[in-house]
C-alpha cells in the first residue's frame, strides 16, 4: 500500500514539475523561478513523506493546528511549511518559528500581531499579503485600496518581512476566465513598483492552484500552490 502511495505521488509530482517548467519557459523565465508548494491539507504525514521522498521540500497547510500536528509527525525531515489559509488573529503567536511563511496576511492588525510574536526570533517571518480583488463573500483578503498603507506599516515592523502578494481568484472551469485575475495582480504589483514600493516587498506572486497554475505562471506567478493534482482528490 505504501509503495503504491509513493509511486502515485512521485509520478504526479514529476508530471506537475514538467508542466511548471513548460509554463515558465513559455513566459520567458527559468523553471527555477517558480516554487512549487505542495498543499497537503487533509492528507496525512505518510503522503507528506512520499512527496518528500520524491524531492518535494515546500508544503502548504490551511490550518495552524493541522499543520503543527503534521510538522511534529515529520520532524525528522527538512521541510519548509507555508501557512496558506486564513489565520485568525488569536493564533498569530503559534506561527513564528514553525512556519517558514504566512501567505494569507490580510490586515495591519494581523501583521502587527505576527511581528510581536516573531520579534524574539533570529530572523523576520516571511509573509505575503493576500489581496482581495474579486470581493467574494467566501474568501478573505485585503482590499486593494488598503495595500499601500499596509506595506508602509510593514516596513516599520521588526518581526515580519513582506515578500510579495497572494491571490485566490474566483474559480472557473475555463482557466482562460481566471487569467485576467492573475494579470490584474501582476499589474498591481508593477504599479506599486513604479510608485516606489521596494522591490524586495513585491518579489513574490503566489497565485495558481491545481487546475490553473500554468496560466498563473504565464502571468507571472513565482509560487504555485498545488494539492489535488499531487495528492489526489479530497
Amino acid at each position: 500500500m505504501a509503495d503504491a502511495l509513493d509511486t502515485g505521488i512521485a509520478g504526479r509530482l514529476a508530471a506537475i514539475r514538467q508542466r511548471v517548467a513548460s509554463a515558465a519557459i513559455r513566459s520567458g523565465r527559468s523553471p527555477e523561478a517558480v516554487r512549487l508548494v505542495a498543499v497537503s491539507k487533509t492528507f496525512g504525514p505518510e503522503a507528506v513523506r512520499a512527496a518528500h521522498a520524491a524531492g518535494q521540500l515546500d508544503f502548504g497547510e490551511n490550518r495552524v493546528q493541522e499543520g503543527l500536528a503534521k510538522q511534529a509527525a515529520t520532524a525528522d525531515l527538512p521541510l519548509r511549511w507555508h501557512l496558506i489559509g486564513h489565520l485568525q488573529s488569536n493564533k498569530a503567536n503559534k506561527v513564528p518559528g514553525v512556519f517558514a511563511s504566512v501567505e494569507s496576511v490580510d490586515s495591519i492588525d494581523l501583521l502587527e500581531r505576527l511581528s510581536r510574536a516573531a520579534a524574539q526570533g533570529r530572523r523576520p517571518l516571511s509573509v505575503l499579503i493576500q489581496v482581495d480583488l474579486a470581493h467574494e463573500a467566501t474568501k478573505s483578503g485585503l482590499d486593494e485600496a488598503l495595500l499601500r498603507p499596509l506595506l508602509a506599516r510593514a516596513a516599520e515592523l521588526p518581526g515580519v518581512r513582506v515578500d510579495g502578494l497572494m491571490l485566490l481568484p474566483p474559480f472557473a472551469d475555463d482557466v482562460e476566465q481566471v487569467r485576467p485575475w492573475f494579470r490584474r495582480l501582476r499589474t498591481l504589483r508593477d504599479t506599486l513598483l513604479a510608485e516606489g514600493v521596494p522591490e524586495a516587498q513585491l518579489r513574490e506572486l503566489s497565485m495558481g492552484m491545481s487546475h490553473d497554475f500554468e496560466v498563473a505562471i504565464e502571468e507571472g506567478a513565482t509560487i504555485v500552490r498545488v494539492g489535488s493534482a499531487i495528492f489526489g482528490a479530497r
